[in-house]
């Protein structure tokens, strides 16, 4: 029996097609293990969205090899995608899996003991396949991520990922359902809605009127399923009927991750953005008609080629208009491939070190602000896992807004203390970002 071990670098969705590699290994004898020495396998799943993500990857790869140099070594995901002939002259790497060969792994590694073939990359750009990956099975019953898309047709100036995910491809409603009703019969509560290009679910189908409003409609009406989350999400799919009909969904949780990048408009033009700040504020204030109080959270990029100072004020001011529940800050980095790469006037390192502590303040500032908004509120949550704060024991989880809360564990003495929906009144913050829950009561 082959040992195997496994890497996950980058999104969700890369976690998500670790985990369906990893369940299909152990469906075929293979054991494994963790990553160490130990491993006759390593199958690292890697990133490809920065250059400091193809280092990283190459790093992961070389470390494999290192820990055992009669280990064969697979290189599979988006870095073999984006710079397949670098991937395979690395003498670190034995096998290349690109995007969309992923659940051809078993056959791939066999016809690598016996013909020693190296390359297993398509023309992803050129593929209307959406890859058929599974997962039936989860370490934490809570939460499972679902992807149900992958590709992008959006082709923002600084990202690589549709010429390493290809073009938007949709998964069918029947094998999404059947996936998620066989974690449900595990007591997942959970599900959280990914892809690549999430807000784009729906639009390669030859039904056009099925898209991702459709989808979470039908995935609510499956017995067991408690709440229903949704990953990152463009503008321009909160229309009306998309907000009114959600708010009308009990399972639904209000956490809106609305990708922004800039607040000025001059910087989304050059980014390749197809929205203005105007509109995304439109859509934010849209998401608060019809939702008491919605988590709202964002990307930034700051240091984007060109963005003077006044260009970061206005993004700045902004940001602060909008009151983002989380910001995810980061600081631009150049992706060869793409177009910003070659802007000139890029800002120097220090500037954009600068910009971001800046943005990073201010994103503590509102964060603070929205949670205790919730102080005093009767709020449901979701727990997760014990923790120990300030020497006591907690049941920890989250509320449907994504705020983070703890309970006293002699509160739910005598309950299933994992996986349990209760209800009851926020109180003080415990520690940083997690919140006490008092006058519980079972909910579910």
């Amino acid at each position: 029996m082959k040992k195997v071990a496994l890497h996950t670098l980058g999104c969700k969705v890369n976690t998500y097609e670790t985990d369906a590699m990893e369940q299909m290994l152990v469906a075929h004898g293979y054991e494994i293990v963790p990553f160490d020495k130990g491993a006759d396998i390593y199958i690292i799943n890697t990133c490809s969205v920065t250059n400091m993500a193809d280092r990283k990857s190459r790093q992961m790869l070389h470390k494999a090899k290192k820990m055992n140099p009669n280990a064969v070594v697979v290189a599979a995901g988006c870095y073999v995608q984006a710079a397949p002939e670098e991937v395979m002259a690395d003498v670190g790497v034995d096998l290349v899996v690109g995007n969309n060969k992923k659940k051809d792994l078993i056959q791939i590694l066999e016809n690598y003991f016996v013909e020693h073939e190296m390359e297993n990359v398509i023309d992803i750009a050129h593929t209307n396949e959406y890859e058929s990956l599974t997962v039936t099975k989860l370490s934490n019953h809570t939460r499972a991520y679902i992807k149900v898309q992958d590709g992008c047709n959006q082709f923002c100036s600084y990202c690589i990922i549709p010429y390493t995910r290809g073009r938007v491809r949709s998964r069918e409603f029947l094998d999404i359902k059947t996936e998620v009703e066989t974690l449900v019969a595990q007591g997942t509560k959970e599900f959280v809605l990914t892809g690549i290009h999430l807000s784009s679910y729906g639009v390669d189908f030859k039904d056009k009127e099925y898209g991702l409003l459709q989808l979470i409609l039908d995935l609510s009406n499956i017995n067991g399923v408690e709440r229903i989350r949704l990953g990152s999400l463009e503008p321009r799919i909160v229309t009306e009927e998309f907000v009114k009909t959600l708010s009308q969904l009990d399972k639904f949780c209000p956490h809106f991750h609305l990708s922004l990048q800039s607040g000025c408009n001059e910087t989304l033009r050059r980014m390749n953005r197809h929205y203005t700040a105007e509109e995304y504020y439109e859509k934010c204030e849209l998401l608060r008609k019809y939702f008491v109080m919605p988590a709202i959270t964002t990307d930034v990029i700051v240091g984007f080629p060109e963005e003077t100072e006044e260009e970061f004020k206005i993004t700045k001011e902004f940001l602060a208009k909008v009151q983002f529940y989380e910001m995810h800050i980061f600081k631009y980095s150049k992706r060869k491939g793409t177009r910003a790469a070659e802007m000139p006037n890029q800002v120097d390192e220090s500037i954009k070190t600068k910009r971001s502590n800046e943005l990073l303040a201010l994103e503590k500032q509102m964060s603070e602000k929205y949670r205790t908004y919730f102080i005093g509120k009767e709020v449901s949550v979701l727990t997760e896992e014990k923790a120990i704060i300030n020497g006591k024991e907690y049941m920890v989880g989250h509320t449907k807004e994504y705020v983070k809360v703890a309970i006293d564990m002699d509160l739910i003495h005598g309950m299933d203390k994992e996986n349990l929906i209760v209800t009851g009144i926020l109180g003080e913050n415990l520690e940083e970002n997690v919140y006490l829950l008092k006058e519980i009561q079972k909910d579910s």
